[in-house]
């Protein structure tokens, strides 16, 4: 029995709740938590080039996961030290977090084992869901196209697909963005009362930051199972160029009030061609992780789907092999906790879009159901199959998102031995294989989010400059998967 099979035993079991407040306790005594987080420490180290049980070509890919297992660790320390995380936030944190951790084990939830039963493979493990539409901002190349707009799930649509995907897949962990989610209003109801109604589950919220207040702060504090991740492009200058003058500062106040109530929060980062560099420096990490006191950080390289759509802004595959080499040397000598998308394919095994087992679902503000929050194209309206009487398991099965799954496969996911082929450092159909996605579109025709996705369709250049892209990209990575991950 392995040790996270050991911990859905006690996380399930009938002293559980026991167990999780004497270790909560602990965790806040500087003279027990200090000690154990150096054994564990000293444990991790020992592990990093260890790979027993899988094969050779795992190696480096068992050593990434344990690195990011360690930054979370010291991480950890590093906040409950600072006294960044109320005990009562922790208490609900590490409940549902071992849960949704354990739960991810094949078996372990009655629900995906129904899930897998049937369909031969497991569910997906999060749900990625963008209730409204509306924004308070209007940022230079937004992914989302947000404006002030009407665009909203109803409130009860929303809680239905919540609960559904528990009792169907058993999801543990939803994303919510936009949008702006703090803004969403419907039925009398916003996303916190989401939260607090599925507090059995863990939430992250991107979030631009503006609507966090004292009380705001003080909300989610109570709440303990929801951790925004509030959007930089860097320091103050680059943030106000995209986001518009003062945002950068308002975006610091909202970190002074939940550092004040204790919550966990990360930050959110857009790389591009322009700040690539920034935000992985050493000033600018410094000040996030160690003086704003972030606890992690999701860094999206450009995408140019949305508003005001730019392939000239993606980064070029060489700057994308060195924020590769960047980040995880910050991960491994800083112990922050960082996920490059899509540098770190190969720690999650690929693309994680289109209900792949262990991946995500993506549905938007006006229920269409999308492979990926990058990938604007929709095969069905979880509105409309609701009013038909069908469910999530629907929109699943669409011929749509089964060829995107059994390309995933094709592609290495699931097999004991990687290959040469099966490149992770590439993992993204919509940018890295785009004459692989163009073919999809012409077999499926899903529906384009919006105009702009629509137009694209019909932009030749935009389809010849991201294939010519996926190409430069295969060229400088190529050699790196081979030599450094598969040897």
């Amino acid at each position: 029995m392995d040790i996270l099979e050991t911990g859905a035993k006690l996380l399930t079991g009938r002293f559980s709740g026991r167990l999780l407040d004497g270790a909560n306790r602990l965790l806040f005594t500087d003279r027990v938590r200090k000690p154990l987080v150096r054994v564990l420490h000293r444990w991790l180290r020992g592990q990093l080039d260890r790979s027993e049980g899988v094969h050779p070509t795992w190696r480096v890919i068992m050593r990434q996961r344990k690195l990011i297992s360690l930054a979370v660790l010291r991480t950890l320390d590093r906040v409950v030290e600072r006294r960044l995380l109320s005990p009562q936030v922790s208490r609900v944190i590490m409940e549902l977090w071992g849960k949704a951790l354990c739960l991810a084990l094949p078996g372990q939830h009655a629900a995906a084992r129904r899930f897998r039963e049937q369909h031969g493979c497991g569910p997906p493990w999060f749900m990625t869901l963008s209730p409204g539409h509306a924004c308070n901002l209007h940022c230079r190349g937004c992914y989302a196209n947000s404006e002030p707009s009407a665009a909203k799930l109803p409130w009860s649509t929303l809680d239905r697909i919540m609960t559904e995907a528990k009792e169907l897949w058993g999801v543990p962990l939803f994303v919510i963005s936009g949008g702006e989610p703090l803004i969403y209003r419907s039925e009398g109801k916003d996303v916190l009362d989401a939260v607090e109604k599925h507090s059995d589950c863990l939430f992250l919220m991107f979030t631009n930051g503006l609507s966090i207040d004292e009380q705001m702060a003080a909300r989610l504090a109570k709440l303990g199972n929801v951790t925004p991740a509030l959007s930089v492009e860097g320091f103050r200058d680059r943030t106000d160029a995209r986001r518009g003058p003062g945002v950068y500062d308002r975006v610091l106040e909202a970190m002074a009030h939940l550092r004040k109530a204790g919550v966990p929060f990360g930050i959110s980062v857009t790389a591009t061609r322009l700040n690539c560099r920034e935000i992985l420096s050493d000033e600018f990490l410094d000040f996030f992780f160690g003086e704003q006191g972030a606890f992690y950080g999701f860094l999206f390289q450009y995408m140019p789907i949305g508003r005001g759509l730019d392939l000239d802004s993606m980064p070029t595959a060489e700057q994308a092999i060195d924020f590769w080499r960047r980040s995880w040397e910050v991960i491994a000598t800083k112990h922050i906790l960082l996920l490059d998308f899509w540098n770190h394919g190969p720690m999650v095994e690929g693309c994680i879009a289109a209900g792949r087992d262990r991946g995500y679902i993506y549905i938007d503000w006006n229920g269409k159901v999308m492979p990926c929050v990058f990938a604007p194209f929709s095969a069905g309206n979880i509105q409309e199959v609701y009013a038909g009487g069908g469910n999530l398991n629907d929109l699943w099965n669409a011929p749509f998102f089964a060829a995107i799954r059994q390309w995933q496969r094709d592609y290495g996911y699931g097999r004991e031995e990687l290959s040469a082929e099966g490149n992770w450092m590439r993992p993204c159909p919509f940018r890295d294989h785009h004459s692989t996605f163009r073919k999809w579109v012409d077999r499926y025709h899903p529906e384009p989010e919006d105009e702009t996705a629509a137009a694209a369709l019909l932009d030749e250049e935009y389809c010849e400059r991201l294939i010519a892209y996926g190409m430069d990209h295969q060229r400088s990575t190529q050699e790196i998967w081979e030599n450094e991950y598969l040897q």
